[in-house]
């Protein structure tokens, strides 16, 4: 496999994690009704942007794109980090995010024994596109 067909490879990976990482979040809170918290927001506005960026990355094949997508999902990766650990250790909640209309510990789901929650899924799906683009040939 030469360096074109492996930049293909992870380009479309990512960009088919940020698609059903989008669709999942827009299913939870236009199907399922789940009222996001700030947080989610937070998550949202670093992970919709995704799908357009890599789509057009993988059109144009264009491995530049890395610096800028890892900037999103490094900072997504980290929200998502603390708003996992908001959700499940009650010493990590602060105050000010339970002020909200929709506190930030609020666990709509949790699968798999309880340790998949949204903000879980968030940050796996931030992690296979950072996995992604590190692997990503260099230009």
């Amino acid at each position: 496999m030469n360096r074109e067909q492996r930049a293909l490879g992870w380009l479309a990976f990512a960009w088919l994690v940020a698609i059903v990482a989008t669709s999942g979040s827009l299913y939870f809170s236009q199907i399922r009704h789940f009222m996001p918290c700030e947080l989610c927001w937070y998550q949202r506005i670093l992970m919709y942007p995704l799908v357009l960026i890599l789509g057009i990355a993988v059109y144009r094949l264009d491995v530049g794109v890395r610096p800028y997508v890892l900037a999103m999902t490094l900072t997504g990766g980290t929200i998502s980090l603390i708003h996992y650990l908001e959700q499940k250790v009650p010493a990590f909640h602060p105050t000010a995010c339970a002020a909200t209309p929709i506190p930030c510990n609020t666990q709509y789901v949790h699968y798999l024994g309880g340790w998949l929650t949204i903000p879980m899924m968030a940050l796996i799906a931030f992690a296979l596109i950072t996995y992604s683009m590190l692997r990503l040939p260099r230009r």
